[in-house]
């Protein structure tokens, strides 16, 4: 069994056909499909349940899956470790919320001092970035705290006030409860939060509508199609043109840190520790914290 086979087999796991696994990979079709028969004629067993939609794993697929991202989250620790130097050099993954808003300023400064490390961003919410760095696909990530999890460590980025969010024709909380929530999808801490006041309170949301990006729930809601729960200081300028309207909520509900996590038992590569540090030297920098 070799390496590479591990990794066509993960890709095909998570593109779901031989089509796309190869464009991602760059390799033709028959490549990958010889690799997979060869990874299960090798393990006596099928690994995929082939159907006319794609390709998706077995009971056996699932639990190599499992091992694989092991080893290989291994394997590229390892070469981390051997070529560990004072300068950071490599490939650094990491992933955040949208409301990092200091973000781009982190990675301009990271990258000027630090020029031989290949830097990725991947956007999303905190439930799926959590697991992905607990799956070792991301170094670390910016992430709304949620529950402490023991595989993880975290580092304090800041703390935001939530508020919930309308537009400029509806003043009082009562004119809320039946328009639609605008939000990110699940797995998003604003969301939970406004989930569990709603709860507390005994309210059935009408409608949630998932949008994909901050700028288009906003602009959404100033539209008046609905409501959306998000950092204060993310709004200000809509409040300062008078598009919006901001309703506050409890304590308990609207106030929320937002931390960088990163796995407890991986290796801390120097190009991990030096984006640490920067992301702490912006912020104690600037006299705006890194949220908007």
């Amino acid at each position: 069994m070799e390496f590479k086979d591990l990794e066509i087999f993960q890709m095909v796991a998570e593109k779901g056909t031989i089509t796309d696994s190869a464009k991602e990979l760059n390799y033709v079709q028959s490549n990958i499909t010889s690799r997979i028969q060869k990874l299960e004629a090798e393990l006596n067993t099928p690994l995929f349940n082939r159907h006319n939609r794609g390709m998706t794993l077995t009971p056996e697929g699932k639990k190599l899956l499992v091992y694989s991202e092991k080893i290989l989250s291994l394997t590229n620790e390892m070469k981390k470790v051997v070529q560990s130097k004072s300068e950071p050099a490599g490939k650094l993954e990491i992933g955040t919320v949208e409301t990092v808003i200091k973000l781009p300023v982190i990675l301009s400064s990271y990258n000027k001092k630090y020029r031989n490390v290949d830097l990725s961003l991947l956007t999303g919410v905190t439930e799926q970035l959590r697991n992905d760095v607990l799956n070792h696909r991301l170094d670390g990530a910016f992430v709304t705290e949620i529950d402490q999890h023991p595989e993880l460590v975290s580092h304090d980025v800041f703390q935001e006030e939530l508020v919930l969010l309308s537009d400029n024709t509806k003043t009082s909380i009562e004119q809320l409860l039946e328009e639609p929530i605008l939000c990110f999808s699940e797995g998003c801490g604003y969301r939970a939060r406004l989930k569990a006041w709603y709860m507390d309170q005994n309210i059935t949301a009408q409608r949630v509508m998932e949008f994909g990006t901050l700028e288009t729930i906003l602009g959404s809601v100033t539209m008046g199609l609905g409501i959306t729960y998000v950092p204060k200081s993310a709004v200000s300028h809509l409040v300062e043109k008078g598009l919006v309207y901001c309703h506050s909520l409890p304590e308990k509900y609207s106030k929320i840190n937002t931390v960088f996590i990163r796995r407890k038992d991986a290796y801390l590569t120097s190009t991990l520790e030096k984006f640490i540090e920067t992301f702490k030297e912006v912020d104690s920098e600037s006299a705006y914290p890194l949220a908007y």
